[in-house]
C-alpha cells in the first residue's frame, strides 16, 4: 500500500487538495513524503522475508539465518544517517521487537540442532556469522548431547556382508530396518569433526 501510494504520489496529491472531499487536513508535506519513501525502503526486509516465509516451505534451520539477515539490515539502516530520525527511532524499536523474538529460539534447542545438522550450515554457519565461541561449543554440545540422549544406545544393524566400514565407522549400506534418524545422525555426527 505504502509502495502503491509514493508510486502514484501526484495523484495523490490532487486528491487531497481538492476542497469538495474534505481532505486537506490529511495532506502529506514534503518531510512526510520524505519519511513514507525511507519507511517504505526499511520495511522492505520484512515484507520479503513475510513472502519467504509464507510462499516457501520454510524450515528450521532457515529461521536463524533469516533473523540474521533482518538484524543486519536494520542495524546498517540504523547506523545510516540518510535517515531520518523518525526512521532511525522506528528501526531502534523494530531491532528490539525483533531481537527480542531471536532470544527466544535460545530457549529451544531445536533452532540449533537443526542448524548443525543441516547440510548447507553445520557449525561453519555459526562461525562464518560471527557467534561468540561459546555458543557455538554450546550448539555442538546440544546435537552431541541430543545423540546421546535419544540415540546413542540404538543398534544399527550392521551384520550384513553389504555393510562395508567407510573409514567413518559407519557402514557404508544400512539396512531396511534401520530408523533414518539414527542413519542420518550416524553420518552426521562425523562430519560435525570435520566442519
Amino acid at each position: 500500500m505504502l509502495k502503491y501510494t509514493l508510486e502514484h504520489r501526484k495523484a495523490v496529491d490532487v486528491v487531497m487538495q481538492c476542497r469538495d472531499l474534505g481532505l486537506r487536513k490529511f495532506e502529506l508535506t514534503d518531510e512526510e513524503w520524505e519519511i513514507a519513501g525511507q519507511l517504505r525502503d526499511v520495511l522492505k526486509i520484512l515484507k520479503d522475508a513475510t513472502l519467504f516465509f509464507s510462499r516457501s516451505t520454510p524450515s528450521l534451520a532457515t529461521v536463524i539465518p533469516a533473523m540474521d539477515l533482518i538484524d543486519d539490515k536494520l542495524t546498517s539502516y540504523l547506523q545510516d544517517h540518510k535517515y531520518l530520525p523518525a526512521i532511525r527511532a522506528a528501526v531502534c524499536l523494530a531491532k528490539k521487537t525483533v531481537n527480542r523474538y531471536y532470544e527466544l529460539t535460545d530457549t529451544s534447542e531445536v533452532y540449533r540442532i537443526a542448524m548443525v545438522l543441516h547440510p548447507r550450515h553445520k557449525l561453519s554457519y555459526f562461525k562464518n556469522a560471527g557467534w561468540e565461541d561459546e555458543w557455538v561449543d554450546t550448539a555442538e554440545a546440544l546435537v552431541r548431547d541430543e545423540f546421546e540422549r535419544s540415540y546413542e544406545h540404538t543398534i544399527v544393524n550392521n551384520d550384513s556382508t553389504d555393510n562395508e566400514d567407510n573409514g567413518l565407522g559407519v557402514p557404508e549400506k544400512l539396512t531396511k530396518g534401520d530408523s533414518s534418524m539414527v542413519c542420518f545422525l550416524s553420518i552426521s555426527l562425523p562430519v560435525l569433526m570435520l566442519s
